[in-house]
């Protein structure tokens, strides 16, 4: 039986891996992927394949909100010819009859070994974000209508507006918020409107010591030395002030453009739509400049999905001052660690999605998550990861409205599953486009006395 189970894993892991590396990308316009740069040959699905495809992963119309097909059995997210080999390896038999169990709410819960903590997060399901518990239990709740919010929006833009895609939560209780990549709001405690701020806003945000919000933005035109035809999305830097007044912007296309990393972006022959599709922003608070003077206090860490390419940019001098490509594909959020290392969410590298931990000298692998047959693992947009203080790491499967702690081990030792669904029979569950587990010290004064016992 020992036997059967190991060479069933190691099946198992050669399957997830090659379906990871033949599955095509979905488009969802929110945080997906770009079309195929000009001349490619890769064999991912045309445009109308994945309308095809986004419109059987969707509820109704008449649901507002981010939704995907909740994960019911070790196929999700492969395709037909993947789903045809998975048969074939089962039918050697030692395969039958592996099924992960799937719930609600918390559905793993080792308190010896999970970090404890409460959990901030948003959901595909509202215009807003939930605090819990270890257990699941709803402590508070912020949400603020983007009608209300953003006057005069109408139509397909207002149709977006329909929950939050990042969201922090400050010590007094109030919550700055990316409200579906086209405004960004703040709110307090209590879900009254502090401000908002009618931008194309979109993916993530980053705070300076200063109260300073750098902002991930966008503008669509044409860029006659890019495409003369066409118009494309041109990423953009957004620094605020912390009530949300615009200090200045700048291009991180001409950041590229201007630096000594252009061809990160020109090797790809990217000139059409969304060409570098940025999806993540970090201030680097200087930690390892002494390893990598480009890693330099104040300079930001960004990912440019489309590039398949990490990147850290100088805000005072406008460029990239190193930027790194390597086995991940359409990956999120790289952000550097309490030792030095970074991690980053690979989306579709060499098998479904992985989390990947580098030492940044040599960018190598030092430490690897991934799912098994027992244990899927895979988000085709969105994701995130943290290290957690006793070393384990929380990950937020967005796609799959999941959220997990693993150990170094790779033991998931804490589970939640949004319990928000829609559909007749349940079968689509809100995606968690971020599940955060606040610091030990983090004030919790400002809740009501039934949520703080």
């Amino acid at each position: 039986m020992r036997r059967a189970t190991s060479r069933a894993r190691r099946f198992g892991t050669a399957l997830a891996r090659f379906g990871g590396a033949l599955a095509g990308a979905v488009l969802l316009l929110s945080c997906g992927d770009a079309e195929p740069p000009a001349g490619s040959t890769d064999d991912r699905p045309t445009a109308a394949t994945r309308r095809s495809e986004r419109a059987e992963r969707r509820p109704g119309s008449g649901i507002p909100g981010r939704y995907r097909l909740a994960r019911t059995s070790l196929d999700d997210g492969l395709s037909e010819e993947q789903r045809e080999i998975a048969e074939r390896l089962r039918a050697i038999g030692y395969l039958d009859g592996v099924a992960p169990a799937r719930g609600s709410g918390v559905t793993i819960h080792d308190r010896a070994r999970a970090h404890p903590g409460l959990n901030f997060y948003t959901s595909g399901h509202m215009e807003g974000a939930l605090l819990v518990d270890m257990d699941g239990r709803v402590l508070h709740e912020w949400n603020y209508p983007s009608q209300e919010a953003f006057d005069g929006s109408t139509g397909a833009a207002a149709q977006r507006r329909q929950w939050w895609r990042r969201a922090h939560l400050f010590p007094n209780g109030d919550v700055l918020a990316i409200v579906s990549r086209s405004g960004l709001l703040k709110v307090d405690r209590d879900s009254n409107l502090l401000w908002a701020l009618d931008i194309h806003a979109h993916h993530d945000l980053a705070i300076a010591p200063n109260r300073d919000l750098y902002l991930l933005g966008r503008e669509v035109g044409i860029v006659p030395r890019v495409n003369a035809e066409e118009p494309i999305v041109e990423d953009l830097v957004v620094v605020l002030d912390a009530d949300g007044n615009e200090k200045r912007r700048f291009s991180l296309l001409e950041a590229f453009e201007r630096s000594s990393y252009v061809d990160a972006w020109r090797s790809t022959g990217r000139v059409r739509g969304d060409i570098l599709h940025t999806n993540s922003i970090e201030w680097l608070d200087g930690r390892i400049s002494s390893r990598n003077p480009a890693f330099a206090e104040g300079n930001l860490l960004i990912s440019a999905r489309g590039l398949d390419a990490i990147a850290v940019v100088d805000p005072v001098a406008e460029k990239v001052v190193w930027a790194h490509t390597g086995s991940y594909r359409r990956q999120h959020d790289p952000k550097i660690l309490s030792n030095g290392n970074l991690l980053l969410f690979d989306n579709h590298g060499a098998g479904p999605s992985a989390i990947l931990e580098f030492e940044p000298g040599g960018m190598e692998i030092v430490w690897e998550f991934r799912g098994d047959e027992t244990q899927p693992f895979y988000s085709e947009s969105c994701g995130t990861s943290e290290r957690l203080p006793n070393g384990n790491t929380l990950i937020s499967e967005t796609d799959f409205g999941r959220a997990l702690e693993v150990t170094r081990a790779g033991e998931i030792v804490w589970e939640f599953y949004n319990p928000h669904r829609a559909g007749d029979e349940d079968q689509f569950i809100a995606t968690i486009p971020e599940l955060v587990r606040l610091p030990a010290d983090f004030p919790s004064d400002w809740l009501d006395d039934s949520a703080r016992r």
